[in-house]
């Protein structure tokens, strides 16, 4: 998955009540325990990786933890991203693993397959389970049972010129996806003369960006047959999301290559050239294209990926990470008290305050002054994550049939239905493990 900077942890401690009854006679008064909250003690270490949490935020965090419970002493780690899934791998098999631990949201299925991540399904009502944005809760579902808590989420979303649309009449952004299409003409009547100008840039391999155009018509990637995962890319749902991509590629007028990703080339930098009017991507492209050019960032705006239906935007695929308690963690009761304190709202409109979608929260005002991020807030509401397969991590990470999908189809080496066909069969090996 796409790592955006991350955020912030922290917590407070719970209130586990003992249970304890007076006796029927005599004075009544209960046993000198009884009702007493559980005394928590011990070392948490929590993992949680570079970029997510600003030093400020973690420092009154852990203090107000450890305050609260003087019993406990934090031990926060902050891990690299470079060669975390290896280390993850060793820790989480080891008798001695961190106690807390971020994980990303299409990493979550894996480990808990493995056994090693601990079941939280009786504690998701202790963590606002009714808070949680649904995409992300999924991810971290596997077999019926919840191994993970939110912790922030990001989606894409369509970042535009604000000048190129005024200069071409285009008075408000797109709500559906004909105005797109509408909007995308304007542009090139206005600008296409310069032979490097691109209405839209969209690459042929940004799956991402078709996840929205695939659920939009009722599809999915693949769907779920008890533990295991059925792969549905042939499906009359998924290949007119697939049609409606081409169409886009096609009319937009894009140099993009239709063989490789938004990433190679890095797609905000193209945009920050300033001969493209508009891409699919998350808001902190903005920043990057910005150092190419620093007068674009008061020159983008940013609306949601339209619906078929006029008015709605499609859904979108939600990247993020969650946070689980290792299995042979040897502080259990901390790392929940530890995560209740994180999930809620409190701590939630911190994270929300960093720019990303507050995994445990739907309170998004914080959010509501931000251009970009208000946007992809109130799409991150009808988000969703690809299929909680074990097996997902080897799609992403290998030769992803979703991409080879594309660049057939796009390319006119395969039709329709030879390239959704095949995409099918590659996935369905993938996700059995063959």
């Amino acid at each position: 998955m796409k790592r955006w900077m991350k955020l912030a942890a922290g917590v407070v401690a719970i209130s586990l009540a003992t249970a304890g009854c007076a006796g029927s006679g005599g004075s009544g008064s209960a046993p000198s325990n009884a009702n007493q909250p559980q005394q928590l003690s011990g070392e948490l270490t929590v993992w949680l990786m570079t970029g997510s949490a600003p030093e400020t935020l973690t420092s009154a965090l852990h203090k107000e933890f450890q305050d609260a419970n003087p019993g406990v002493k934090v031990k926060y780690e902050i891990q690299q991203w470079n060669g975390i899934q290896q280390k993850l791998t060793t820790a989480l098999a080891s008798q001695t693993p961190p106690d807390v631990i971020e994980i990303g949201n299409t990493q979550t299925p894996q480990f808990a397959g493995e056994g090693v991540l601990a079941d939280l399904t009786d504690s998701v009502n202790d963590l606002n389970g009714s808070q949680w944005l649904k995409g992300l809760k999924d991810s971290a579902t596997f077999d019926g049972k919840v191994y993970g808590m939110p912790f922030y989420a990001a989606n894409r979303e369509v970042l535009y010129r604000k000048d190129m649309f005024e200069q071409a009449g285009i008075t408000t952004p797109p709500t559906s996806r004909d105005e797109l299409l509408a909007a995308i003409d304007k542009l090139k009547a206005k600008f296409g003369s310069d032979p490097d100008f691109q209405a839209m840039y969209v690459p042929g391999q940004n799956w991402y960006a078709l996840l929205s155009f695939i659920f939009d018509e009722g599809g999915d990637i693949a769907k779920a047959e008890g533990k295991n995962f059925k792969s549905t890319l042939n499906s009359p749902e998924a290949k007119a999301g697939l049609e409606f991509y081409k169409k886009l590629v096609d009319a937009s007028g894009t140099k993009a290559p239709k063989d490789n990703d938004e990433s190679n080339p890095q797609q905000a930098g193209i945009y920050g050239g300033g001969k493209v009017a508009m891409f699919i991507g998350t808001p902190n492209e903005v920043a990057t294209a910005a150092k190419t050019d620093p007068s674009i960032k008061d020159k983008t705006g940013a609306f949601a990926i339209p619906s078929k239906t006029a008015g709605k935007s499609a859904p979108v695929f939600l990247g993020g990470s969650n946070l689980a308690i290792p299995v042979n963690s040897k502080n259990t009761a901390a790392a929940k008290a530890y995560l209740k304190l994180l999930s809620s709202q409190k701590y939630m409109s911190e994270v929300a305050k960093t720019g990303f979608v507050p995994g445990t929260s739907t309170d998004i005002s914080a959010l509501a002054s931000d251009p970009y991020a208000s946007v992809m807030a109130k799409a991150a509401q009808n988000g969703r994550a690809v299929p909680s397969s074990p097996k997902w991590g080897e799609v992403e990470a290998g030769q992803n049939p979703l991409k080879d999908m594309m660049t057939a189809y796009i390319t006119g080496a395969k039709s329709l239905d030879q390239a959704t066909a095949d995409a099918n069969a590659a996935l369905d090996k993938l996700l059995a493990g063959s």
